[in-house]
């Protein structure tokens, strides 16, 4: 009769847990996007060199002209030489990255689409999508001809309270028909904060940001309203705008409010740099209820007749969910279909729209009709 050593099985097994854990990790490693950026004087871009730091993306190229951004960035990321492009359409001549990363002024989005799009590699910009309908359509037409994802980031779009909102009034109509929205976003101003030379000097460029905190704040509340509304717009927008510091900031308003007029609701965006402290929340009325999204993670509700407010936690994001890369790696394999929702093309072309009509209606004191 034949024996077995159980040392032999021993061995088999280890071998096998072996395999099982390099399978594990190279697939792993396989699904890590590998990303192009396209600017780095947008200080949003800290957050992906953070998951870089992580090695949770691998960036193949980073277009930036400026030699001062260039060896602050290759010096504390410890980036190579070889990664560094002048611009972006030399950079895709020579990688082919799954997608490319926008991290420059709004007046640039349009150039980073028309020299990715055309090579069938899609695109996501920090918010909002475009400085002007016309160049947020020729994105759009882009993104359409060559079959590509146009998208756009917002911090709001990750965070468990937003969508746990969102839950509540589609899913569980938990405070039944929207009547009002009210969103506030913005902090102490760019500049009180501490924002790089580089990101201020095109934030408080009307030509290259498009306002001031009209558009830098006012797109988180517009990209919201659109969001819970359906993706559709508004049959209105009325907006008012302040040069509370005119010392500081000459050339851009430095606070906004805007509303939004729906058929049976009403929505109201204020964005500043003025706050006395950095905010980002949302409250939002139905005809049964309330509910709010306090910070990131944290929700207040009042249902219709009861005493006092419920607070409570929001629930994790699943994983697919919980960030752009992930976001974006479900969108790319297609996992994700992202029709009408936070990054979507669709939803960002009316945000484009409030807010060209919020600085006609803030220039003219006129209430703007959107056709």
């Amino acid at each position: 009769m034949k024996t077995y050593h159980p040392l032999k099985y021993l061995s088999v097994i280890n071998s096998l847990i072996v395999c099982l854990v390099f399978s594990f990790f190279s697939a792993g490693a396989q699904q890590k996007l590998n990303v192009a950026i396209a600017g780095l004087n947008h200080d949003h871009v800290y957050l992906i060199m953070s998951s870089y730091q992580k090695a949770e993306v691998n960036i193949i190229g980073i277009a930036e002209s400026n030699p001062e951004l260039i060896t602050k960035f290759k010096t504390r990321y410890k980036i190579p030489d070889s990664v560094f492009y002048n611009n972006l359409p030399d950079l895709l001549k020579k990688k082919k990255p799954d997608v490319v990363l926008a991290y420059n002024a709004v007046s640039d989005h349009l150039a980073v689409v028309e020299a990715a799009a055309p090579l069938g590699i899609s695109v996501m910009v920090e918010k909002p999508l475009a400085v002007t309908v016309k160049q947020a359509e020729r994105m759009a037409e882009l993104a359409r001809q060559y079959k590509v994802y146009v998208l756009t980031n917002y911090e709001t779009t990750w965070y468990p309270s937003n969508q746990e909102i969102y839950k509540n009034v589609k899913e569980s109509n938990s405070v039944g028909a929207l009547r009002k929205i009210i969103v506030h976003d913005g902090h102490q101003g760019p500049k009180e904060i501490g924002c790089s030379k580089e990101f201020l000097s095109w934030l408080t460029d009307p030509e290259k940001n498009g306002a001031g905190a009209l558009v830098d704040f006012g797109c988180y509340g517009a990209n919201l309203m659109t969001w819970l509304m359906d993706g559709k717009a508004p049959v209105s927008v009325t907006a008012i705008t302040h040069q509370i510091k005119k010392d500081v900031y000459p050339k851009v308003d430095d606070d906004a409010t805007i509303l939004l007029e729906y058929p049976s609701a009403t929505g109201i965006v204020e964005a500043s740099w003025n706050w006395p402290f950095s905010i980002k929340d949302m409250e939002v009325f139905g005809a049964t209820g309330y509910i709010q999204a306090v910070n990131e993670k944290e929700l207040r509700a009042k249902p219709n007749g009861k005493e006092g407010y419920k607070v409570y936690q929001a629930k994790s994001l699943e994983l697919i969910y919980a960030n752009h890369l992930n976001y974006l790696a479900a969108v790319l394999k297609g996992e994700i279909k992202p029709t009408n929702d936070l990054s979507s093309l669709e939803n960002n072309l009316i945000v484009v729209k409030i807010l060209e009509a919020a600085k006609i209606s803030a220039k003219t004191g006129k209430k703007v009709v959107l056709k």
